[in-house]
């Protein structure tokens, strides 16, 4: 005789430990769930509330300068690691997990105007105001100095002929380079510079080795013009002036030939090396000049540092800020960095603080079960999924900043608004063809030299 029994196995309804919740049986069939579409919309609406709630960016301060932070870099091979300099001559080193100094010298007479590290992490690069490169060793990076000043060894001083606004390290040769009146090469063998590169006469403010193409540099001078070299040729590669001048530039660490300028028009420009004659994207929200511009490891973003008080973090494709960062004590912002593992940013400002911050700033930090893994991936899905509709969009690009920033804000729109009202009157009232009309994108740009 044959008999038909019902058999259940526990795993399927009991729960593993009596911290665990109890598993739910569920039938994926659509007829069953017509409601799915309208459950889904608002699971998407809470995520976002959600994200408000718990957006708490700032992680710490690091005190411990005298003067305005001016300039800082990451450490190329730890992640915790970060070197900053200010206005009075001062470079620390910090790390970031425990917010402790970690090296802290006078090496300059006024500003630090530049530092990098070099790709073996061996040494640092700093130069100054007063004409001099100081290179110094990082035997002692990750450890507490000792407090005895004898057992150091006094960094390498190379005086150069012209005061230094900023200086960055080649990724694969023994050479660096300078910026000032001139763009120099140097090695860290040699007291003098190999080779001189110049196009113009104004004064260059920052200099860059592309990390993908080595051998190509770029710069931004004060004749508002952007100038890319190539230190294998004997000439320049070309040049683009632009309405006003470009503070800082930083290049796009996935993509070689694209790179990003800070510009006093309060806005960031992103070109490719191989068209100057128009920007590929233009970033706008900034209510001041824009001081520093830094990628992350990703490509996909950047952040910016501007006089305006704030932090904001673009996406490399899109024209307006997914988020800004700012306190009520932090001043102008001179300098950003973003962490190797893509996590977290570090800001220098006027007040002599470095500021800790989020890249994301709703992320949980610590470790997270693979229940809250499952749970926020499925969130981030339906956000992207309903990101368009108007509730959901509203709650997801409005932030509340100072009053100050707001009012500032409020000003340019309308005067924007003012000149756009005032060219579309002479276009009415001229010829056809008269008054052009001319991109966004190629506004900024007076002329390009090749």
């Amino acid at each position: 005789m044959k008999v038909k029994v019902l058999s259940r196995d526990a795993r399927d309804y009991k729960r593993k430990t009596k911290h665990d919740i109890h598993p739910m049986q569920s039938n994926p069939d659509p007829s069953l769930h017509p409601l799915e579409a309208a459950r889904e919309y608002k699971r998407a609406l809470n995520a976002v509330k959600l994200e408000r709630v718990f957006a708490k960016p700032f992680l710490g301060s690091l005190d411990g300068h005298r003067d305005g932070v001016h300039c800082c870099v990451r450490h190329p091979k730890r992640l915790s690691v970060v070197l900053s300099g200010a206005c009075d001559g001062e470079l620390r080193i910090w790390n970031l997990a425990t917010k402790k100094c970690l090296y802290a010298k006078t090496l300059h007479e006024g500003f630090v105007r530049g530092v990098c590290v070099t790709p073996s992490a061996r040494q640092f690069i700093t130069v100054g105001q007063d004409k001099t490169i100081k290179i110094a060793k990082m035997d002692q990076v990750g450890v507490e100095v000792a407090d005895n000043d004898d057992v150091e060894e006094a960094p390498l001083s190379i005086v150069g002929a012209n005061f230094f606004t900023g200086v960055d390290h080649h990724r694969a040769k023994d050479m660096f380079a300078t910026s000032g009146p001139a763009v120099e090469l140097w090695s860290q063998t040699r007291s003098e510079p190999l080779r001189n590169l110049t196009w113009g006469v104004d004064t260059t403010n920052c200099v860059k080795f592309n990390q993908v193409e080595t051998n190509i540099l770029a710069t931004t001078a004060d004749d508002r013009s952007i100038t890319l070299f190539d230190v294998r040729a004997s000439s320049p590669m070309r040049k683009v002036v632009l309405a006003m001048r470009s503070n800082r530039l930083c290049w796009n660490p996935m993509e070689a030939f694209n790179f990003t300028v800070a510009n006093e028009d309060h806005n960031l420009y992103t070109f490719d090396m191989r068209r100057l004659d128009h920007a590929i994207n233009v970033h706008k929200d900034h209510v001041s000049a824009v001081m520093d511009v830094a990628y992350s490891p990703t490509g996909t973003e950047f952040a910016t540092a501007s006089y305006d008080r704030t932090v904001r973090i673009f996406a490399v494709d899109k024209g307006h800020s997914r988020e800004v960062y700012h306190t009520r004590r932090m001043q102008r912002v001179f300098c950003v960095q973003w962490s190797g593992d893509n996590k977290y940013i570090v800001s220098g400002s006027d007040e002599t603080n470095l500021r800790l911050w989020k890249a994301t700033a709703w992320e949980q930090l610590g470790t997270k079960s693979a229940r809250q893994k499952t749970n926020l991936e499925y969130q981030e899905k339906l956000k992207e999924k309903f990101k368009h509709h108007p509730e959901v969009a509203k709650i997801t690009r409005q932030r509340h900043v100072p009053k100050a920033i707001y009012s500032a804000k409020m000003r340019k729109r309308e005067m924007e608004m003012a000149e756009k009202r005032k060219e579309d009157n002479r276009r009415t009232h001229s010829k056809p063809g008269a008054v052009p009309y001319k991109p966004q994108r190629k506004k900024a740009i007076i002329q390009e030299k090749k």
